[in-house]
């Protein structure tokens, strides 16, 4: 399959994997609503629609039979993302049936890459650039990855990381 370039190449992914998606996300911060972020840091109930077109894009795979993972890299003490992401964003993905992982590094950890990437049936890379602020600064579909590279680094998170649930204590 090819798929167009640019953002093109995750949406394409992202509707066309059959199997696996998996996600590794290294960076401290990323962009998300703010007006969403800001409703959570003054202390407002999570919305009940919250990433709602995201989890019943979970459910659909699931039913599908396909399955998405990710590890989510962590450093203490959270920033006011991380807190946000860990109490609206990912109890809903999990809830959704997203296999959501946290690899906390806070006191040292392997030497693991900054890159933030896709793996899409263990054959796609997708790379996900970021600019220092968690803004989008670039999306790159990989050619001729060394997939044994991906897929060892998937294999070494996923044996170091926690499942979300068990990482909160929930």
């Amino acid at each position: 399959m090819t798929a167009p370039p640019g953002r093109e190449h995750l949406k394409h992914w992202m509707r066309a994997y059959e199997r696996t998606a998996w996600r590794y996300e290294a960076k401290p911060l990323y962009t998300v609503d703010g007006d969403m972020l800001a409703q959570y840091l003054a202390g407002e109930p999570e919305p009940e629609d919250h990433n709602r077109d995201w989890h019943d894009k979970i459910r659909a795979d699931r039913v599908a039979g396909k399955s998405m993972q990710r590890v989510k890299v962590v450093r203490r003490p959270f920033n006011d993302y991380t807190r946000y992401l860990m109490d609206w964003a990912i109890p809903g993905n999990v809830a959704a049936g997203e296999d959501y992982r946290i690899l906390d590094v806070t006191e040292g950890g392997p030497d693991l890459p900054d890159q933030d990437f896709w793996l899409f049936d263990d054959e796609v890379v997708v790379h996900l650039d970021y600019h220092f602020d968690g803004t989008v600064s670039g999306i790159e579909l990989v050619q001729d990855p060394d997939l044994s590279w991906y897929r060892g680094l998937r294999e070494t998170v996923v044996k170091l990381a926690v499942p979300f649930r068990e990482y909160v204590g929930a």
